[in-house]
């Protein structure tokens, strides 16, 4: 017991009881104990009586069992069932309004939710290809990205068309301390123009051109600058199937060019070509938050972009298999 007492790492209210006990030993009564050790004479009475009934043992905390649940289990499986059930006419339940309809906390609805990975507020879009050919498209250009072929480029080809020369109506705020840079939601148009562009798998270089329209005529233009881009090796071109792609100008000039293959993403997935993923950093980098009061400006910022491009831009890596992709886009049988 004296060592408790002395032992500079016993609890303090380890100590404090042990002390209780040695005074009482000492012949001392419980008011001269709770003046010396600094408590009440109740704290001092329930230690002397534990000490009395169990010795050492008494001087332990007794296991507690806590306080009782709130919730029973069938109150939150009830409420993760509402949860997944839209309140009629609204399309989802917030927790206010779920903790009314239960009577309890808008806090325990969130912690029953974050419990249970219940995220009401959110929805995720999803689409499925009923392209016929849909397993064979996606080996084929996954394959492509995965394993590239030794004698040849990748490319991957699409066009950004419509792209609005948008006008503010009033000059941007800057960004300062304190305020994050804002700009007017009135706007005039001045046109659009389309974006051909061409994504070198390998080496992330891409190869643009903006076009005044989007028909086979351009789409064949473009075509001929990528052979003089590239004018050795077969070039390995991914696609979507939008029409211009098959016009019959455009299968003719390739029936006299061998070395282009096509591949053909499948419908309703031409976001399995990687360019795609560079015209969603090109939006948000240089054109999003701009204001063009002509098209030619607009032309002119998309080309600075890839001017900047070609300095710092670095290639895309593929990593999903063509097993992974099949589980999620084609529709369950």
């Amino acid at each position: 017991m004296e060592e408790k007492v002395r032992a500079r790492t016993s609890a303090q209210r380890d100590v404090l009881r042990a002390r209780i006990v040695l005074a009482a030993a000492a012949g001392m009564n419980n008011e001269e104990i709770a003046l010396d050790v600094g408590c009440s004479r109740i704290t001092v009475g329930l230690w002397r009586r534990r000490f009395a009934q169990a010795r050492m043992e008494g001087l332990k905390d007794v296991a507690r069992s806590g306080r009782p649940p709130e919730l029973t289990p069938a109150k939150v499986a009830d409420i993760v069932a509402h949860t997944m059930n839209a309140p009629y006419p609204r399309t989802h339940w917030s927790t206010r309004r779920l903790a009314e309809r239960h009577g309890v906390s808008h806090n325990t609805i969130h912690r029953i939710w974050k419990r249970f990975g219940l995220q009401p507020h959110r929805t995720e879009a999803f689409k499925y290809s009923k392209d016929p050919e849909l397993v064979e498209k996606v080996i084929d250009v996954v394959g492509l990205y995965l394993d590239p072929p030794e004698q040849g480029l990748v490319l991957c080809v699409d066009e950004k068309s419509q792209i609005q020369a948008l006008d503010r109506t009033q000059p941007m705020l800057p960004l300062k301390p304190g305020q994050v840079e804002r700009h007017t939601h009135d706007y005039k148009r001045h046109g659009t123009v389309s974006l051909f562009a061409a994504l070198n798998v390998a080496s992330g270089e891409v190869l643009g051109e903006c076009y005044r329209r989007h028909r086979h005529q351009e789409f064949l233009q473009f075509l001929k600058r990528i052979v003089r881009a590239y004018p050795e090796g077969e070039l390995h071109i991914i696609l979507d199937n939008y029409g211009t792609h098959k016009a019959k100008p455009v299968d003719a000039w390739l029936k006299n060019n061998p070395r282009i293959v096509l591949h053909f993403t499948p419908t309703g997935a031409s976001w399995l070509n990687m360019v795609e993923i560079w015209f969603g950093i090109l939006e948000n980098q240089a054109l999003r938050r701009s204001s063009f009061p002509t098209v030619d400006l607009l032309v002119k910022a998309i080309h600075r972009f890839l001017d900047a491009w070609k300095k710092d831009g670095k290639p895309f890596t593929w990593v999903k298999t063509p097993e992974m992709i099949l589980a999620k886009a084609a529709p369950p049988s």
